[in-house]
Parts: C-alpha cells; sequence; structure tokens
C-alpha cells in the first residue's frame, strides 16, 4: 500500500511527516489521515493569528471539512490563535507548524461540555471540558513542532474547582491515536487523558506544565497497546500515571527513553486501580527534582497490578526512589449510568513485579517501603542491580517504632512516618527477592538498611549497606537461612530448630 505526504504541507518537512506516517502504521490499520489530500490551513477558513479573536467555528470547520472529505490534514501556521473547544475526528491530523502557538481561551463557557458514552470517575467528579476532545474517532493525530498553551496560569483558572477547569487534551475510546513532537504547556487541569483507548502512541512530545494543580503530564487510563517514548515532561502533578477508572484494564503499555521532573510522582501506577494493571513495561527514563516518588506503584481501589518490569532508570534529586503500596481506600467504581456504585471493591492484588538497574541519589530520611495489608500481601517482588543513596539522619528509637497499617488511606510514600530502615521496610509480603543491593546513607543512621515485617519467602544475595555493622548482621542472617534450608535437606524435610 502507497502512502503519499502531500506536497502542500509547509512548515513540516517532509521527513518529519513521513516518520508520522510510519510510526503511525507500525500501530496497525494503516493511517488515513495524511492519505486523503491536500491541507487545510485554518487561515484559509477565516482564522486570525492575533491571539486575541476566538478561532474555535473557524477551526472546527476546517475538522469538519477534512472529515467530510475523507481524512487529511488540518494545518495550524505560524502565529498565535485563540480557540475554546475543538472536536477531532476521524483521519484527521491537527498539524502545528513550528511557530504555531494554539491558545486555549481564559474563558471556562467557551469550552463546550462533553460526556462520553464510557463513564468514569473522570468525567463524573472531575472535568468534562476539554480544549482538544476526541470520542470513538479512529486514525487521528497531532503532530508538529508547534505549541499548545492552555493559559492555565489565568486568573479563571487558578486555584478552581475541578469542574471550573478544562483538560488540554482527552481522547475516550479511540483507535490508533499519535501525538508527536508537539510542546504542550501551561494546562488549566491535566495536560492529557487517554481514556479506554486503543493503539496509542507518544512520541518526542514535551510538556511544561507548572501552571496550576493537578497538572499530570500524561493519564493513560483504562487503555491497552499504548506506547510512551521520548518524551520530556515537566509537571506539578505526576509525570507520567496509569489509572483504571472504569470496568477497562489498564495492559500492554510501554514507556520508554523519558525524562521526568514533578512536583508529585514520576512514573506511577494508580491510585484508581479498578480493573487493574496488566503487562506493563518501564525503561530507560532520567527522572530528576521530583518532590515524591520516582518509582511509585500502588493498587488500593481494587483490580490487580500484576506482571510490571521497571527497568535502567536513573534518578537524582528524587525524595523517594521507590514505594510499592497494596491497600484498600476502595473508592466505588462509576457506573455506566454515571452513577457511583454502592458496593466497594474487592481488596486489590499486587504480584509479580520486576524492577532492576536503579540509581538514585537524593533520596530523603524517610526510607522506601513495600507494604501491603494484613491477610493480603504483596507478592513475588524481584529487586536487582539498585542502588539508592538515602539522606539517613535516623535515630534508634525509630527502629521500635509503631507503624500504622493506614489501610484505607491515599496512597504516598510519607503514609508511615519515618520508617524503621532507612533503605528499604517491606511488610505483608510473600515471596521477595533482592540481588545486588547497595543501600547507602549521607548522615549517619542508627536503623538497619533493611526491615522485613511480616514477610514470607525472602531472598537477599549480595546487600550492601552503608552500615558496617547492619552489613554484618544481615550476612549472619542470610546464612543463617542457609544453613536452616541445608538442614532441612538432610533431615527429610523436619526441622529440628
Amino acid at each position: 500500500m502507497r502512502y503519499n505526504i502531500p506536497r502542500n504541507v509547509r512548515g513540516v518537512s517532509k521527513t518529519a511527516c513521513a516518520l508520522a506516517v510510519w510510526t503511525a502504521i507500525s500501530l496497525g490499520g494503516g493511517w488515513q489521515g495524511f492519505a486523503a489530500g491536500a491541507d487545510r490551513v485554518v487561515t484559509d477558513f477565516g482564522a486570525v493569528a492575533d491571539g486575541k479573536a476566538l478561532n474555535t467555528k473557524n477551526i472546527q470547520r476546517a475538522i469538519d471539512e477534512c472529515t467530510a472529505a475523507g481524512g487529511g490534514v488540518v494545518r495550524i501556521p505560524a502565529g498565535t490563535f485563540l480557540t475554546g473547544s475543538l472536536v477531532l475526528k476521524d483521519h484527521v491530523t491537527l498539524c502545528l507548524d513550528s511557530g504555531a502557538v494554539l491558545l486555549g481561551s481564559t474563558r471556562l463557557e467557551d469550552y463546550e461540555p462533553h460526556v462520553p458514552k464510557l463513564r468514569s470517575y473522570t468525567d463524573v467528579h472531575y472535568v468534562d471540558r476539554s480544549l482538544i476532545y476526541a470520542e470513538k474517532a479512529k486514525n487521528v493525530a497531532i503532530v508538529g513542532r508547534g505549541m499548545i498553551d492552555g493559559q492555565g496560569k489565568a486568573d479563571s483558572f487558578r486555584k478552581k474547582p475541578y469542574k471550573q477547569r478544562p483538560y488540554m487534551m482527552r481522547f475516550v475510546e479511540c483507535r490508533d491515536v499519535l501525538v508527536r513532537d508537539v510542546t504542550l504547556k501551561n494546562a488549566a487541569m491535566w495536560v492529557q487523558h487517554y481514556l479506554g483507548c486503543s493503539g496509542v502512541n507518544i512520541n518526542g512530545v514535551t510538556v511544561d506544565s507548572l501552571a496550576n494543580a493537578n497538572n499530570d503530564g500524561i493519564d493513560i487510563d483504562s487503555c491497552e497497546f499504548v506506547r510512551v517514548a521520548n518524551c520530556h515532561i515537566s509537571s506539578v502533578d505526576d509525570s507520567i500515571v496509569l489509572k483504571s477508572t472504569t470496568h477497562l484494564p489498564c495492559r500492554h503499555v510501554t514507556v520508554t527513553n523519558c525524562n521526568l521532573k514533578s512536583l508529585c510522582n514520576a512514573l506511577k501506577c494508580g491510585t484508581e486501580s479498578h480493573s487493574g494493571f496488566e503487562d506493563i513495561t518501564i525503561s530507560n527514563c532520567t527522572i530528576y527534582d521530583t518532590k515524591l516518588s520516582g518509582i511509585a506503584l500502588e493498587a488500593v481501589d481494587g483490580g490487580s497490578l500484576r506482571r510490571v518490569i521497571v527497568s535502567g532508570i536513573s534518578m537524582v534529586n528524587v525524595a523517594n526512589p521507590l514505594f510499592i503500596r497494596l491497600g484498600n481506600r476502595a473508592r466505588p467504581l462509576v457506573k455506566q449510568d454515571g452513577e457511583t456504585s454502592d458496593a466497594k471493591p474487592s481488596v486489590a492484588a499486587l504480584h509479580h513485579v520486576i524492577i532492576r538497574d536503579v540509581v538514585a541519589t537524593g533520596g530523603d530520611k524517610i526510607g522506601c517501603a513495600i507494604a501491603g495489608i494484613p491477610s493480603h500481601p504483596i507478592c513475588n517482588v524481584h529487586l536487582s542491580n539498585i542502588h539508592l543513596t538515602m539522606a539517613g539522619g535516623g535515630d534508634a528509637e525509630l527502629v521500635e517504632r509503631e507503624i500504622p497499617e493506614n489501610e484505607t488511606s491515599y496512597p504516598e510514600y510519607f503514609m508511615f512516618g519515618e520508617l524503621p530502615a532507612y533503605g528499604l521496610y517491606c511488610r505483608h509480603v510473600d515471596g521477595i527477592t533482592m540481588n545486588n543491593i547497595t543501600l547507602d546513607h549521607v548522615k549517619p543512621d542508627a536503623r538497619p538498611a533493611i526491615v522485613l515485617d511480616d514477610v514470607k519467602g525472602a531472598d537477599l544475595f549480595r546487600v550492601v549497606t552503608g552500615n558496617t555493622e547492619t552489613a554484618r548482621l544481615l550476612t549472619l542472617n542470610v546464612e543463617q537461612l542457609r544453613d536452616r534450608d541445608k538442614e532441612i535437606e538432610t533431615t527429610g524435610g523436619k526441622s529440628t530448630q
């Protein structure tokens, strides 16, 4: 099959367009956006690039005409174009030239409410307006070297309730979505929300969104077959977060080669986990200047988090490198009629997690927790080739401190207070392997590097700590376990201890 690049795509090189087409084709199902004829320039539809005139109807007319013709490119040339809500439709590519700025209106009434057929907690309790919206659309794309600015710093949006702030971009039950190379700046709420979509490719996107609260960089919600690559994200809220706010799981998601900075968490699964997370890989990312967790895996609203692999992560100035939490907040699921269910979800499950090749510095005094709840342990966690440098400074009293369960609390790494271990505190865990782990601290610390509390099936090998006495005791404990295993073998499975 032949895919033609229109000759009159100006401001974006043919090479860049060809790459966008090839990326889209690789998702499966082909690509219609560039193949269906000449592009439509929004200025030909009366759009004015003065940053003052509202161009919503002009740009939407270009999109609608493009769709009616079977698809194509709607091009935003260099200049600043003010707009309210735009709705993308089948086979339409919105292409922003270098120097183009799509500027979101600061008036809430310029954003059309949309209630999607796929109901979730997000539209019922959070937001029902978006700058760019698509629902059940096929082969849609936003590409180019231009910028989308949501003007989230405006007084009309600052510190306003959820319902009075629009998302920047929202795709609901769409298939084959491409977002490539654009810069997304100053969202009033979440920057990108992908809900119930299949075949999403987010590549080379820059997010600079420190304008308002709740500025998640990318929210992948109840989606499947998603690739996020080569993105640079600086956000107030979580940088890249996976959610499951519907009856659909979030699965087959790959995140790779990203640079992340957040005033909250950088890479996160949760908190909403109603239908769970399956088959997730995160690799080759750098995280810097992040206030909460670098890696946070959380299942607290039912569902199952399983088969998750995190590898090749470098962190600097990250308060908490690793936080894994199975809890029971049990937020009810929103039904498809928009009503909140009366039934609480069952307790979540969290198992088969591999985290390897992680280096982190700048960790704070609290320590890292891997914590389930009584009778509901986290299962089968494998940690290898990990070097964490924490702040230290803990005193001996913390070792004996009673740690609250906080079973129903919102999960964050500081939810238990300062932990009995300066490195890894593991509680209610069934099956954990640590291989080639180095746990260091900057200030002297009276706490051990690792504390295991209600943990079964622990296997520690090549654990190096910043506390000589702790290292000696750990080695002794490991040798005692091995000697016991040998004795059980020689006595026919019966321990003599």
